[in-house]
């Protein structure tokens, strides 16, 4: 039974589209949730699936050589329909899959459970999806780590986005400030002297309505020559709109500790699937910052997924934030009493300190990270002592320096 389309269909695969991502390579960020999704769910299969106009393409997969399969026989059509995640322990039961090619043939399809993938804006761009050839249930702990997972597929899609917007609105305005000069020099020399002509001469038409034909003349041929400035003014100034107003962060106001906090719960179902232990920190007293929100809050969401992801299983994360020099939150990943060390260094340190400006390579997701922290005028410290294991430091500007330079 093919799937209607979501109501809001149209609007949907735009938002699909203008993340580019369709037909992209793989990416060790997303084919490690897919073997995590499998893993905590018990199953062979799992998939990030993003529902296209006529098909259903596969970001990252595992059990599966498929890199799509049409729409029409989607599980995942269906599943985008709602905003949860929608569980079938049999789909031979099921009347919208009992008669699909998948369920039908041997060792065919007989489980589904997806989680869609809802974007900030309210979209469902596809599933994270997990599948068996058995029938099988989901307990309540795998329901809600593949829901928090769906939603890591989801951050990392925006978070990419995002950065890649916001590197070209820096080079764009790299560009602006270079050609600052000659616009200075348009603005305080060579238009200045048809500027007054053009003034002078309107001042005297609209007080007396004599037209001065000298006058006139002389703001003709002062105005035909100075064409091109005035050209290039408008255009440098229709620039400067348009960056200012393209892929910005929205910024106001917010609590950098319930922000933290609202991270860590996301992420706890993850960690509580790798018996990992989130110490909670993010406490106390409110922390003013200048931020967006939502970009910042994925931000902390990867950064804390990163150490679930590098942290061996019974592991230890310790999450707080204080008054550093700023606004800090601290991430520590601790070592563990048998003397096992966490791996989350060599990631943070490859991925986001020693060369953030590259998005290729296996952390991609933290070099995303790091350029929305920088355009936050965040500072990023990062230490590693045996004993104490890996801790981050990421330090915001005091709000009210921030509305004081604004």
């Amino acid at each position: 039974m093919p799937a209607p389309l979501p109501g809001n269909e149209a609007d949907r695969l735009a938002a699909l589209y203008e993340l580019h991502v369709l037909d992209t390579a793989p990416e060790s960020d997303f084919d490690d949730i897919v073997k995590l999704a499998s893993t905590v769910c018990g199953v062979p299969m799992s998939l990030v699936s993003l529902i296209d106009i006529d098909r259903q393409w596969f970001k990252a997969k595992i059990g599966t050589d498929l890199t799509e399969t049409p729409r029409d026989l989607s599980f995942c059509g269906h599943a985008i329909l709602g905003k949860d995640v929608l569980v079938v322990p049999d789909v031979r039961d099921d009347p919208r899959f009992a008669d699909n090619p998948a369920a039908g043939s041997h060792q065919g399809i007989r489980f589904y459970a997806g989680a869609p993938l809802v974007t900030s804006d309210g979209f469902a761009l596809g599933t994270l999806c997990v599948m068996d050839s058995q029938p099988r249930k989901l307990d309540v702990e795998q329901v809600q780590a593949l829901r928090a997972l769906a939603r890591q597929v989801t951050s990392q899609l925006e978070l990419r986005r995002y950065a890649s917007a916001l590197a070209n609105t820096t080079a764009r305005l790299q560009e602006l400030e270079r050609r600052k000069d000659d616009l200075a020099g348009l603005v305080g020399g060579e238009l200045r002297a048809p500027l007054r002509l053009m003034r002078s001469y309107l001042a005297d038409l609209g007080h007396t309505g004599h037209h001065d034909a000298e006058l006139a003349d002389l703001v003709g041929r002062a105005t035909a020559a100075h064409v091109r400035g005035f050209s290039d003014l408008l255009d440098h100034l229709g620039s400067m709109a348009e960056v200012s107003g393209a892929d910005s962060l929205h910024m106001r106001q917010i609590d950098l500790t319930r922000l933290t906090q609202r991270a860590v719960e996301a992420i706890r179902p993850i960690a509580a699937t790798k018996q990992i232990w989130i110490l909670n920190q993010a406490g106390g007293p409110s922390l003013p910052i200048i931020a967006d929100p939502v970009r910042l809050e994925q931000v902390l969401m990867h950064l804390l997924f990163a150490a679930v992801k590098y942290t061996p299983a019974g592991g230890r994360v310790r999450v707080g934030t204080e008054i550093e020099s700023g606004p800090t939150v601290r991430l520590d990943d601790m070592d563990m009493p048998d003397g096992m060390r966490p791996d989350l260094f060599p990631h943070l340190y490859y991925g986001a300190i020693a060369n953030p400006a590259v998005l290729h390579g296996p952390d991609q997701g933290l070099a995303v990270a790091k350029r929305v922290l920088d355009a936050h005028h965040a500072t990023v410290a990062l230490s590693d002592r045996p004993g104490d294991g890996t801790s981050l430091h990421v330090v915001f500007p005091f709000a009210e320096r921030e509305l004081v330079d604004a």
